[in-house]
């Protein structure tokens, strides 16, 4: 089903679609090689990727608040 929302919308109207995997693990998540294949193809297809490789925003404050650092 997931991907049915993902086929309904192609091409029609703006789609922003985050994830905390890389690409190489959506095959995983999504259960087949072939859908993911698909979904990436029509994510992908007339727009440019983003991909930010820094630390995420809650592990970043809960390092924080561990270790809060010289006072």
């Amino acid at each position: 089903m997931r991907f049915e929302v993902f086929r309904q919308r192609y091409e029609r109207t703006s789609m922003l679609v985050t994830s905390n995997l890389p690409f190489a693990e959506w095959t995983e998540a999504l259960g087949s090689e072939r859908l993911t294949g698909a979904l990436l193809d029509r994510l992908t297809h007339p727009v440019p990727i983003l991909e930010r490789n820094a630390d995420r925003f809650r592990l970043k404050n809960s390092r924080k608040k561990k270790d809060p650092g010289p006072q």
